[in-house]
């Protein structure tokens, strides 16, 4: 019937057909597939207005469903509609005209051809329709095409300002409400906000705020006039007009948390703007907001910590929520809702950011414990400003060690894992702020969160970086995290990051320098220079220079290694060892020798246990007791001592026997392995503090301490005669009795270049002599010392500045060369 040629026939079929639709979705779909869309599209145009009415009609009804507002889109009947929307169609046609197009502009590609065709003037022009539903169909189509930027805009352009406001005037609640979320889009730009406030737009908004029977729009009205108060000239017009005082009044008196969620909302957007935060400040807007903390509504304390978060930036307003809100934002750290703690955590870390006395407040609400469970929290946002909070109060000494006490640094290995870079940030940042206490440094490095710091320095964000390496530099304070840093390859990434103009700073450089001065060991065989402030301490070892990029191993790996013919590793242990136990020597009657075990022998036997070493017994030329020798035992040096009056014949003792006792000692004590004590250092030491220190000049002090060092190492060596002088057969002596590779320095008793130098450095630096040791080439070492020089002969009270001066070790033992001389020059040249 709907092809019929009689007008009279299609307007009853139509009419019909619409009755049949209205029914339900069905009915809808059952026309579809009859065919009935396609031809009703034709007879929207008809020349009939009862016909085209009634076809209208239909369309109207059926684009509510999905199927046929996908062919509508096929036919591309947005055209054709929007013909229909001029004054003088019938305003029946205005009406399922304008449900068919806010039904279709549900999807994207509508809203884009209803712009691009231009619908938005007509459906503008019908919001003054004297018919209801047409104003309903029309702000509706406009509520979906502004969700688009182009239409945003447009409307702008086009004058919409004052026909919505208009139908906030409508006895209809749902054209009332439409009107506002069509203003709450729209207002999002500045242009509109600013034509709102010409129009009057936010009086009607208060009036529908102070009227209780609009309180089905007032989270709407708020939501309009949030985004207005991001004006200045907003706030100022409203506050001037005392509506700003009522609003905040009339949030503390709302019992509806979305009312109370949109003001909080409302808040924090006016509190961006400086001028914005001055005014609600002189209004006391901090009181509401601390109010709405209380509220038993996740939604409401999740807004007003966001809108307390933004008015910090205030200083007045921060000394507010310093002294009335820091104990509520506690006590909601421990809210099951992620997005409350979240939102809490970040109004902490704004409060208490260059303010010592909020940090203070919220250690005294007992926040330090919440804070660091926080650190383990789901999201990502909670982790960095729960860090941020903490790195904020251990400004404060006794508020760090209160926060360390609770275990932070223990947590932080897993937020250095983060792959958001703001967790990465804030988490170094919190490392290098608690860093700088030994206990701390030991429990991150037990944690294991050192290696994801090393890897932090990979990253390619610049703050993360950053962080990172000041974490490093802080770490790198004692020698163990050194150590440890090093062996986990942060030393090569600072290297690299150093290398790079585009990637190195401040903290890269300052960490470097950290790492190699708290790691003397890898100092001096990566560069090969230790200053007369890096004082050589016990466990120190020059195992030579190494290349770029390999690894050093440390003295413990290095002793356990078999005897090969690599240089000797030379090491530093002055330390006595009380814990160094003899044998019992056998009754003089019984033949009984002292025999040397050789670590390597004990360590086929058990490679899980550390190995012992026998000590020899000390000819008698060597001082009784301090022969020593290179142990691999955890926790003891035996040694077994030759009776007195017995023959002088060398035996090995019983291997079992002896592993036995030292595994049940280890068992027992479960200590960790150590360098066994250099007694004979330890004498020179002793014995350079007798006679050296008393002197009265420095230059007399680094004479003789040349001399005495020469003394201990095989005195003075011609230089027609050094190829002569066997020192390599000497060292591998000692290496073959210790069947080791690495040496006790007081072993030595001739010792070349590098072997003096060391010696004199150590003693110098135990002493309080200041001096550097500079490793040559080709086994050639030397110290630099600074010395002043006597002033001119006949002029006195001159102060001149120090000199420096090449100490000679090994052929004029205490000659001294000025720094740049030919004689300095040829004693370091080969």
């Amino acid at each position: 019937m709907l092809s019929s040629p009689e007008e009279e026939v299609l307007a009853k079929a139509c009419d019909a057909i619409y009755k049949f639709a209205s029914k339900g979705d069905e009915n809808k779909v059952t026309l579809l597939g009859l065919g009935a869309v396609e031809r009703l599209y034709k007879l929207i145009s008809h020349e009939d207005p009862i016909v085209r009415r009634n076809a209208m009609m239909v369309f109207g009804i059926m684009a509510s469903n999905h199927d046929v507002k996908k062919l509508l889109r096929e036919l591309d009947v947005t055209n054709a509609l929007l013909s229909h929307l001029v004054p003088e169609e019938d305003v029946v046609i205005h009406e399922f005209a304008t449900l068919c197009l806010a039904q279709m502009a549900v999807e994207y590609t509508t809203k884009v051809q209803i712009f691009e065709q231009g619908g938005l003037e007509p459906l503008i022009r019908l919001l003054d329709s004297p018919d209801p539903d047409v104003k309903k169909n029309s702000v509706e189509c406009i509520y979906l095409l502004v969700q688009d930027f182009q239409s945003r805009a447009a409307v702008c352009e086009l004058n919409v300002i004052p026909p919505l406001l208009e139908l906030l005037k409508s006895e209809y609640p749902v054209i009332q409400l439409l009107a506002l979320q069509t203003l709450e889009v729209i207002s999002k730009d500045r242009e509109t906000r600013i034509i709102l406030g010409e129009n009057q737009g936010l009086d009607c908004l208060l009036k529908i705020l102070e009227t209780n029977e609009f309180n089905d729009l007032h989270v709407e009205a708020l939501a309009v006039l949030g985004n207005c108060l991001e004006d200045v000239h907003a706030m100022q017009l409203i506050q001037q007009t005392g509506g700003l005082k009522k609003l905040l009044s009339f949030v503390g008196d709302s019992a509806v948390p979305d009312i109370q969620k949109n003001a909080a909302k409302a808040i924090a957007k006016a509190a961006y703007d400086s001028e914005n935060r001055k005014i609600l400040n002189e209004e006391e807007v901090e009181n509401c907001l601390i109010n709405l903390l209380e509220i038993d509504n996740d939604g409401v304390k999740v807004a007003a910590s966001q809108a307390i978060s933004a008015m910090c930036e205030n200083l007045s307003s921060k000394r507010v929520f310093g002294l009335q809100g820091i104990p509520q934002l506690v006590e909601l750290l421990s809210s099951n809702n992620e997005e409350v703690k979240e939102a809490a955590v970040i109004a902490l870390a704004n409060l208490t950011t260059a303010s010592p006395s909020n940090s203070s407040t919220v250690s005294e609400a007992e926040g330090i414990e919440p804070l660091v469970k926080t650190l383990n929290a789901q999201r990502d946002g909670a982790v960095a400003n729960a860090a941020a909070v903490l790195t904020n109060m251990a400004m404060q000494e006794p508020l760090r060690v209160s926060v360390q006490s609770h275990g932070a640094m223990n947590v932080l290995a897993e937020p250095l894992r983060s792959t958001n870079s703001q967790v990465q940030s804030r988490a170094a940042l919190l490392v290098a702020a608690l860093g700088c206490d030994a206990d701390a440094r030991a429990e991150l490095r037990n944690a294991g969160g050192l290696g994801p710091l090393v890897e932090l320095l990979h990253s390619k964000n610049k703050e993360v970086r950053r962080n990172a390496c000041w974490a490093v530099m802080v770490c790198a304070s004692d020698e163990l995290t050194a150590v440890e840093l090093c062996r986990l390859g942060a030393l090569d990434i600072l290297e690299e990051i150093n290398l790079s103009t585009g990637r190195k700073n401040n903290f890269s450089e300052a960490a470097l320098e950290k790492l190699l001065d708290n790691n003397l060991s890898q100092k001096y065989s990566q560069m090969g220079y230790l200053s007369s402030s890096n004082i050589i301490t016990d466990g120190f070892y020059d195992y030579g220079q190494i290349k770029p990029g390999i690894k050093l191993l440390s003295l413990e790996e290095l002793s356990m290694q078999e005897l090969t013919e690599r240089r000797a590793t030379i090491f530093i242990n002055a330390k006595p060892q009380e814990d160094v136990l003899a044998v019992e020597e056998k009754p003089q009657n019984s033949s009984y020798e002292q025999t040397t075990l050789s670590p390597a022998v004990l360590r086929k036997s058990s490679r899980e246990k550390s190995s012992l070493m026998v000590s020899p017994v000390e000819e008698k030329q060597e001082p009784p007791g301090r022969r020593s020798s290179f142990s691999k035992s955890s926790s003891r040096e035996k040694g077994l001592r030759k009776g007195k009056g017995k023959k002088e014949e060398e035996k090995m003792i019983d291997v079992t026997q002896v592993i036995s006792k030292v595994q049940d000692e280890i068992n027992q004590e479960n200590a960790q392995w150590q360098a066994p004590p250099d007694f004979i250092l330890l004498d020179y030491i002793n014995d350079a503090s007798k006679t050296i220190l008393p002197l009265t000049t420095t230059r007399e002090q680094v004479v003789a301490l040349a001399q005495f060092v020469a003394d201990k190492m095989g005195g003075a060596i011609e230089k027609e005669k050094l190829h002569d002088f066997s020192w390599e057969l000497h060292i591998s002596e000692i290496e073959y009795e210790l069947k080791s590779n690495v040496v006790p320095i007081g072993k030595v008793k001739k010792g070349t270049f590098y072997h003096r130098a060391l010696l004199f450095k150590v003693i110098a630096d135990r002493i309080g002599i200041g001096c550097s040791l500079v490793r040559g080439e080709y086994n050639r070492a030397w110290n630099e010392v600074k010395l002043v020089d006597d002033s001119p002969q006949g002029v006195t009270g001159l102060l001149l500045p120090p000199q420096e001066y090449i100490v000679d070790l090994m052929f004029e033992p205490g000659f001294l060369m000025k720094q740049g001389s030919a004689e300095a020059d040829q004693y370091k040249r080969i």
